[in-house]
């Protein structure tokens, strides 16, 4: 070889080793290993496992809900790594919580994603840092906050590995104050006990999937010897027992990707935090819609009972409406919606459950739904159809009287506009809780509307016993006695006293909603901020 080449080409190696010691480069090199290993979660076999339960892995939810390409994360080296005996890295084993930003049809949002390739995503063989933090984070981006929850909880193995015990919770996790102002979400997605059933409880809307997740305090390898009682997880946590009977999850998805598309449905209707106003969303629907089948929709035999869910498709913009805890306290419908574009919370009394009445269940669910949206200032719309408090030696068990008396003062403490229909009934002290009292919000209602402190059938046989008792004929005698005291339920004789501010035609239902809920709008910026107290779950 040339001695001239040979010496440039020295001298260009040289160059190249001189430069290295100056760059980051070799640093930079192993941040990017280090990605890759966090990338890789629990390995190809746990994701296998993953795979063949039926779930996604933590990044693939996260790529699902979000905005293709807007995810920001943080802590993606956060694990345990190996080192070789002269400390370069080898390889490392992600933290088992995955955390950062992105956006949901451009909107800012938060996520951690528990991952259960690896450790079983227990809570506590996470970096619980790197949970509090992705909490604070929300809160002080002001932006809402999504758990996708799939994990298993404390590990007794923590005490080996800390030598010592721990009080529980977290110092620095503001989770009251969060939910006073942000929107909190909660996904179970897996076997959720302990700290991941708080996380999915505590939230302002949580959903499970069926048959794939379960939510509770313990799981069954702990109930077993705690209760001597042995339960599978699905008996003890499953969705049918946390959405159908104990109303602690709100709602049920058939899998993964129906869990997150509900999330974002209930976020389309929410502000991003209390400071802002709800998004209006353009309407094709025409908000002077009169439906000819609301005339008749209530029949005049009020033994008979009507589809409610119909009702609210007729009068609401189409495909808008949104419900929640559908299986629970079910005389009672919740639900979001829009008219003409703009998002309202939805009540109304489902005729064909215990016949609208409220339960201690449906009292509960009010109480919660109301402060839903009184927190993040969502009109209400509420049509009435109430025949009373639910009676009965079990409703009595359960306390119900008292649990309506607090969805009443639930209503007392609203500042939200509010919109009342009269759809049929409105009896009792559950007849009472239908808006907040002391403000001038109009009430309308239909002609199929009535309303007292007692129905006139159970009023007249209490009234009357010793009268029907003597008569010679009495059930002709009962008979009598309500035909002449129906007389005085028509709501056009309540109109003439002003004990109603305005009798309408149900056709016209959804134009009156319409121009309310524009003043509605109107009313809200001044009410945009802090309440004082924060949202009750």
């Amino acid at each position: 070889m040339d001695n001239n080449v040979e010496l440039h080409q020295k001298k260009d190696l040289d160059k190249t080793n001189s430069e290295h010691e100056h760059t980051w480069q070799a640093e930079l090199d192993e941040i990017q290993l280090r990605q890759q290993y966090a990338e890789k979660l629990g390995g190809e076999k746990n994701i296998k496992r993953q795979h063949d339960s039926g779930k996604l892995t933590s990044r693939e939810r996260i790529h699902s809900l979000l905005d293709e390409g807007s995810f920001h994360e943080y802590g993606a080296l956060t694990g345990k790594a190996n080192y070789d005996q002269d400390g370069n890295f080898i390889d490392s084993i992600p933290s088992n919580i995955v955390i950062g930003k992105g956006k949901i049809k451009k909107q800012k949002v938060v996520v951690s994603a528990d991952d259960f390739t690896v450790r079983g995503g227990s809570s506590e063989a996470a970096s619980p840092e790197k949970m509090v933090f992705a909490e604070n984070l929300a809160l002080d981006l002001q932006a809402p906050l999504i758990r996708l929850v799939d994990a298993a909880g404390g590990s007794i193995r923590l005490l080996e590995k800390n030598q010592s015990t721990k009080i529980p919770g977290y110092a620095q996790w503001n989770m009251a104050e969060m939910m006073g102002q942000i929107p909190v979400i909660g996904v179970a997605l897996g076997p959720c006990a302990g700290l991941g059933a708080l996380r999915v409880v505590a939230s302002h809307f949580s959903v499970m999937v069926k048959g794939t997740s379960q939510v509770f305090a313990a799981g069954p390898q702990v109930v077993a010897p705690g209760v001597k009682e042995n339960v599978t997880k699905e008996e003890l946590g499953g969705s049918q027992v946390h959405v159908h009977k104990s109303g602690a999850v709100h709602n049920e998805a058939k899998d993964e990707y129906d869990a997150l598309n509900q999330v974002k449905k209930f976020l389309s209707y929410l502000p991003s935090n209390i400071y802002k106003l709800p998004a209006r969303i353009p309407s094709s629907d025409p908000i002077d819609r009169c439906e000819d089948e609301l005339a008749s929709i209530i029949p005049r035999d009020k033994r008979k009972v009507y589809k409610m869910r119909k009702v609210l498709e007729l009068i609401f913009d189409k495909d808008s409406l949104f419900e929640m805890r559908k299986h629970y306290g079910r005389s009672t419908i919740t639900m979001f919606g829009r008219i003409n574009g703009y998002p309202v919370g939805i009540m109304a009394n489902d005729p064909y459950i215990y016949g609208g009445s409220m339960s201690a269940e449906s009292a509960e669910k009010i109480e919660n739904f109301v402060d839903l949206c009184d927190t993040f200032h969502l009109p209400i719309v509420n049509l009435v159809d109430q025949p009373g408090v639910s009676i009965g030696s079990q409703a009595e068990a359960k306390g119900t009287i008292k649990k309506a008396i607090r969805a009443m003062m639930t209503l007392s403490q609203v500042n939200i506009p509010w919109s009342t229909v009269f759809i049929r009934r409105s009896f009792g002290v559950a007849g009472a809780a239908y808006a907040p009292r002391g403000r001038a919000n109009v009430r309308y209602a239909w002609p199929s509307a009535h309303w007292g402190s007692i129905p006139v059938e159970g009023g007249v046989e209490a009234a009357f016993r010793k009268e029907l008792g003597n008569a010679e004929d009495p059930e002709q005698k009962l008979k009598d006695l309500i035909d002449y005291y129906k007389r005085f339920e028509s709501p056009l004789r309540t109109a003439e006293r002003f004990g109603i501010e305005e009798m309408i035609d149900p056709r016209r239902t959804r134009p009156i909603l319409a121009e309310w809920v524009e003043e509605a709008y109107d009313q809200l910026p001044q009410l945009v901020g802090p309440r004082g107290r924060t949202m009750r779950i």
